[in-house]
């Protein structure tokens, strides 16, 4: 199969496409998650739009043999496969909605090029989680390197300590089990260096070169992107809306699935079937 063909694409990211408008929403997912996670939330927009989801290489039912460390040591090598799923599905006026690293994927492609793009939604992102000064991301380096040396030594025990701190919610532990269950049905060495690129990455510098309009979906109680990071963000990004969920926790896709559709919702114009989409999510 040649490369950057259609099908290789499709196979490669495992690429859904559901829905019945003619705009397009691209949904990509965490960390350590897939498309499955996303489940709650498009229904709401399958009659409005052309719904396509994906697995990153190495999660979900993506192709395992198309890992290439050296593509996927930066996060634009992940931009670059994002590219290649919007120009499959279409190549215009997409609706991006990445959550946690996949919200800085988006904003990477649609630097690179941004005609392709109408909207970013951005569900918890963070540009850098590492603390420099009066930058406040999260996370001290050494908590960073103490969290990826105990994932190398103990991937099953890391996403056993890890699934309840990110998904928050501590009255719903069912919510955390099925975090940690997508964490290990993610191939542990590909997680490994997925976790090195994303916890190191610093696209700070970046954030300037976005033109395309973004909605910061924002929760509160969030340990991977607390607020301080999303207001740092609203700041950066020129044309941004920040919006400050109720939500707790990092995964409002799964604990919070309606408050997330009403925000999506809230922010997009009407849809190109001509309802509104507060109609459809309703």
């Amino acid at each position: 199969m040649e490369e950057n063909t259609a099908p290789f694409i499709a196979q490669r990211n495992n690429v859904t496409i559901l829905g019945q408008g003619s705009q397009v929403m691209v949904f990509a997912h965490g960390f350590g998650c897939d498309q499955n996670m996303w489940r709650y939330v498009i229904p709401a927009f399958l009659e409005g739009y052309k719904v396509v989801l994906f697995d990153h290489v190495g999660a979900g039912h993506s192709d395992l043999s198309q890992f290439d460390p050296v593509k996927y040591g930066t996060l634009h090598g992940y931009a670059k496969d994002v590219l290649d799923i919007c120009r499959l599905a279409g190549g215009r006026d997409i609706i991006f909605v990445g959550h946690s690293v996949s919200a800085l994927i988006g904003i990477l492609a649609a630097i690179e090029a941004p005609e392709m793009f109408s909207r970013l939604i951005l569900v918890g992102p963070s540009p850098c989680y590492i603390n420099d000064g009066d930058y406040i991301g999260g996370f001290e380096r050494a908590n960073i390197e103490e969290l990826l040396e105990f994932m190398d030594g103990n991937y099953l025990g890391w996403s056993s300590a890890m699934a309840p701190a990110i998904m928050g919610n501590p009255d719903r532990p069912s919510l955390a089990s099925e975090l940690e269950n997508s964490f290990c049905r993610t191939d542990p060495e590909i997680a490994k260096h997925f976790a090195r690129t994303t916890f190191l990455s610093d696209h700070r510098a970046d954030l300037d070169k976005l033109t395309v309009p973004s909605l910061i979906l924002q929760c509160s109680a969030d340990v991977i992107a607390p607020q301080a990071v999303g207001e740092y963000l609203h700041r950066q990004l020129a044309n941004s809306t920040l919006v400050l969920m109720k939500a707790t926790g990092h995964c409002p896709n799964l604990s919070a699935p309606d408050e997330t559709i009403e925000s999506i919702a809230r922010y997009l114009p009407p849809s190109t079937t001509g309802r509104g989409h507060h109609q459809q999510a309703a």
